[in-house]
């Protein structure tokens, strides 16, 4: 199950809640005021492995990453 970010309109708290991707949108209790006026927001993340990036890069098609000998852009 994932893990959503929100923010009570209410008091300005901000708080995550482990729920399932179909009551997401869904509302929920703020955990500050216990007010209902709250909404999910935008979750920023980062990964690293190994120094090496874990998304595609800007010179490629998307599907190769830049990478060598890939048949849709030719890098």
């Amino acid at each position: 199950m994932p893990i959503y970010e929100y923010i009570c309109k209410e008091c300005g708290q901000e708080f995550d809640a482990l729920r399932s991707m179909k009551d997401a949108d869904k509302p929920i209790e703020c955990k500050k005021c216990h007010s209902d006026q709250t909404m999910r927001v935008i979750s920023a993340f980062f990964a690293q492995s190994n120094g090496k990036s874990l998304t595609p890069a800007a010179s490629g098609c998307g599907g190769c990453g830049g990478g060598k000998s890939c048949s849709s852009c030719n890098h």
